[in-house]
């Protein structure tokens, strides 16, 4: 009798055995689908033409070098971001994109020193915080370098030099192919394009007689500057279709102007940052015949425009300084407009949360200037 419930039960035994084997080899046939997908790379050209190999699937990055972490809030992609450069460790309300995500950025492992344009990355933080890829924003060779030291992919990204840039819209377009947010950097470039147009369309067909003169001082450039802190080729009055006096030196960045040729130009508006009208308040108590002798001061013609360079371009903020520029000089072109609206509007386009009323408590303000006060 035992020996005929052991020949029934040798069948049903092997069975058994081999559904388990198909079983575990089931499971192994997943798992290696599952590490051949966490292996899978792809090739991208970045932004200084290199074709860097990286992950096809990326759940952590970190981002290096001026304007590289503020790309990654437009295209709202915090959430990968496992480690912060120094210089956004701390909270500045003049650099938006800081403002808004500093509770998701203050307690992140430090990456870099951050805050110029050159090489200040910290490699062994790096390499023992492995991310899926770094973004950068350094030159071709320092990109080269810290792929080197640190064996992890290097992508490079566009500085925020100035307003409407295609290497803008380049770059938030590589992001959202390599972080798979293509729909939201898409919505982000609609707003770029949107703005740029309707501000060229309210004042592309001004005759260049009816245009007033304008300069624009205090302007930041790497720190704060005084009156003769100016700016060629300023992107928010570029978008307005006017040329500011300094253009004529031929410079497109940040440079000190000789006060004499302030005098000579002596424009019909002023516009200067409020961030550093300290510093033109105490060269007004220094000289007050010299400003006192232009004619902008003289008719009431100085105002605000908000410092967008703060890390390079703060674009949202680059784009209110055009709407109000717009509305000072040409103020039947934009007489539909609120500026604190509108302001509010751009800032939650690009970083979902409007910052106007903060930035006004701290004198970041579009308003009238009276120098002196």
């Amino acid at each position: 009798m035992k020996k005929w419930l052991l020949f029934l039960m040798i069948p049903m035994l092997i069975l058994i055995g081999c559904t388990n084997q198909v079983s575990q080899n089931s499971d192994q046939t997943d798992g290696e689908k599952e590490n051949d997908t966490e292996k899978s790379t792809q090739v991208i050209t970045d932004m200084m033409g290199r074709e860097v190999e990286i992950p096809t699937k990326i759940d952590s990055i970190i981002c290096t070098g001026a304007g590289a972490l503020r790309l990654i809030t437009y295209a709202q992609a915090v959430d990968l971001v496992i480690g912060i450069e120094d210089t956004d460790k701390s909270r500045v309300i003049g650099r938006p994109y800081n403002y808004v995500y500093h509770d998701q950025f203050k307690d992140l492992p430090s990456i870099g020193k951050g805050g110029g344009r050159g090489y200040t990355a910290y490699e062994e933080q790096i390499i023992a915080l492995q991310p899926d890829v770094i973004f950068c924003s350094y030159t071709s060779d320092a990109l080269d370098q810290l792929a080197a030291k640190t064996g992890i992919p290097v992508v490079s990204t566009a500085i925020q030099g100035n307003l409407f840039e295609e290497n803008t819209v380049q770059s938030l377009k590589l992001i959202g192919e390599i972080l798979g947010k293509e729909e939201r950097c898409a919505e982000v470039i609609t707003y770029l394009d949107q703005y740029e147009a309707d501000l060229s369309d309210r004042t592309k067909d001004i005759p260049e007689a009816d245009k007033p003169t304008v300069y624009v001082g205090a302007i930041s450039n790497q720190g704060g500057r005084g009156f003769a802190g100016t700016y060629g080729g300023l992107g928010p009055l570029k978008a307005i279709n006017v040329s500011g006096v300094a253009d004529e030196v031929g410079k497109k960045e940040g440079f000190e102007v000789d006060w004499e040729q302030i005098q000579v130009w002596d424009p019909d508006y002023i516009f200067l940052d409020p961030g550093n009208i300290n510093l033109v308040n105490e060269e007004y108590n220094k000289k007050p015949d010299y400003f006192n002798s232009l004619r902008a001061v003289k008719e009431g013609n100085v105002y605000s425009i908000i410092s967008f360079n703060n890390y390079t371009t703060n674009i949202e903020m680059a784009i209110a300084d055009a709407y109000y520029a717009g509305k000072v000089l040409f103020p039947g072109k934009f007489a539909d407009l609120d500026i604190e609206t509108k302001t509010e509007e751009i800032f939650k386009n690009f970083l979902g949360k409007g910052i106007y009323s903060e930035m006004k408590e701290v004198g970041l303000t579009f308003g009238k200037i009276t120098l002196g006060q």
